[in-house]
């Protein structure tokens, strides 16, 4: 039998030569290239070049030195098939039993701050990926090894023999296809950006795990939390758990919905969720006052709820807080004097999140997984038509009623559908989320509305499509109704509008969320 022999290349060099010294102990011969046969050369491994092997030298600044038939031949020999074995003695080319390859960092290129696509594409790796899937593609033959995580069960399996290594073989090829296809798909995602092109026919989405969650929606589900290879700032992904225990499934979620609610404003808020709704949001001189009015809208639903603010949490807030039973708080700091008090509940999570205010960037896509499919969307960036803002009603809103009407379609947005709110001085007196009919929403805001609503504004997440919803609101005491309008039936609504004395403005733009 010819000697067994291991390639290795790769740009993460922790815990490289460790492992070469343990495939030299087994008798394997070393192959390796550029920086990587330096590094094992220095640590005392005995390294055989890849020019030296291959008897061609490295071209084009190294763009060209693995892509031979002594390496490719080498990996992707059946050893159980005759002919091949016959090919690769008339060629004079050895067999490769083991490659080791960890990926130009294509990733951590592109996270650099002024990085520039030509530095970019250089760090697009060819060689790797091509001896990675030769290696898989063989991989009952030739170990394939992407990860150094593995090069302890690597020796393991090798000094056994192989022994019931079929399972282990194939782990690792399944592992190098998913490494393989995530490193393209974050070239095509980076390139995509570069020709400024839209959505493509097929769609490929990387995600890399960034924990494993006890359950999922319900104790019975499987869970895990992925997240995209480049965070932009101020996504949940990118937050620090600075306190408290692990962060479930519904916590997450929560917190999203909490988050990407806050960024629709600019002025000190706390946004407060429950069950993927908002139930209490409020702006305010300062995020303590935000805070106190965005409780006080709900008191009941707040309770084991996710809430945000986008200023830092001090101690006066963090006192509020302390009052009652939170899961979450996000901000994007905490004082010392705000951490102190809330670190003395040891269940509540606090998580940090620097620039939490920082929108979308352009291009951002919505994500729902259907049975069989995907549907994706372009984010609900926007808030009203441009020029849509039209009051149809002989009574214009006053400029109090339209800054709650700004407020309300807000908040309402990032409510369930169908989706009502009402709204004054800047916070919410109730909330009507994912009703079957618009009529039950207006009527289950109304009915849980903690404060008085005489003079408040309703906001709706789409179009009336009868005068019941108006009716119902000018009995409540509400003064003055934003929505989108676009409903056959609008003269009824606005007819009704006019018959109760309540100012009503069209935005021309719905905001359906399901």
């Amino acid at each position: 039998m010819s000697k067994r022999r291991a390639l290795i290349s790769v740009s993460d060099k922790e815990g490289v030569a460790l492992f070469a010294k343990g495939l030299e102990a087994l008798g394997f011969e070393i192959i390796s290239t550029g920086g990587t046969a330096k590094t094992l050369s220095e640590s005392g491994v005995r390294v055989v070049g890849v020019s030296e092997l291959t008897g061609f030298p490295e071209c084009l600044d190294g763009r060209v030195k693995t892509l031979h038939p002594a390496v490719h031949g080498g990996i992707l020999a059946m050893r159980g098939r005759p002919e091949h074995m016959s090919q690769l003695s008339d060629l004079k080319i050895g067999t490769i039993d083991v490659v080791a390859i960890n990926l130009y960092p294509f990733k951590e290129t592109i996270l650099k701050p002024g990085v520039t696509a030509e530095e970019a594409i250089e760090n697009i790796d060819i060689g790797g990926p091509s001896m990675l899937r030769s290696a898989a593609k063989n991989h009952k033959d030739v170990l394939a090894v992407c990860d150094p995580a593995d090069y302890a069960a690597v020796l393991d399996c090798l000094k056994s023999d192989g022994a019931g290594a079929e399972g282990f073989r194939l782990g690792l090829a399944l592992k190098v296809f998913q490494h393989t296809a995530a490193y393209d798909a974050l070239i095509a995602e980076y390139f995509r950006g570069l020709a400024g092109a839209g959505l493509p026919d097929k769609l490929t989405l990387t995600f890399e795990k960034a924990q494993s969650l006890r359950y999922g929606e319900n104790p019975h589900q499987k869970a895990y939390f992925y997240k995209e290879a480049k965070i932009w700032e101020g996504a949940l992904a990118g937050a620090e758990q600075l306190h408290g225990k692990e962060l479930s499934f519904n916590n997450i979620n929560d917190a999203n919905g909490a988050l990407e609610t806050l960024k629709e404003f600019e002025e000190p808020a706390v946004v407060a969720v429950k069950h993927a709704n908002p139930c209490g949001v409020a702006v305010g001189e300062n995020v303590a006052e935000a805070y106190r009015k965005a409780r006080d809208a709900d008191p009941v639903s707040i309770f084991g709820g996710i809430v945000a603010a986008n200023r830092p949490v001090g101690k006066e807030m963090a006192e509020e807080i302390g009052k009652i039973f939170i899961e979450i708080v996000i901000a994007p700091d905490f004082t010392e004097e705000a951490l102190e008090t809330l670190t003395r509940k040891p269940n509540i999570r606090l998580l940090r999140l620097r620039g939490i205010g920082t929108p979308a960037p352009a291009g951002t896509i919505d994500v729902k997984k259907v049975s069989g499919g995907l549907l994706v969307q372009e984010a609900d960036a926007g808030l009203f038509e441009e020029g849509g803002w039209k009051v149809v009603t002989g009574k214009a809103p006053s400029d109090r009623e339209r800054e709650d009407m700004v407020f309300g379609m807000k908040v309402v947005k990032h409510i369930k559908s169908n989706g009502i709110v009402v709204v004054k001085d800047g916070m919410t007196l109730g909330v009507g989320p994912g009703q079957t009919n618009r009529i039950w929403a207006v009527q289950n805001a109304i009915r849980q509305a903690t404060g008085d609503l005489k003079g408040a504004v309703l906001a709706s997440d789409a179009f009336f499509p009868f005068d019941d919803c108006v009716e119902a609101a000018a009995a409540a005491g509400i003064t003055a109704i934003v929505q989108p309008g676009g409903s056959v039936n609008d003269e009824a609504s606005v007819k009704k509008a006019d018959e109760k004395g309540v100012a009503m403005v069209f935005t021309g733009m719905r905001h359906f969320k399901h």
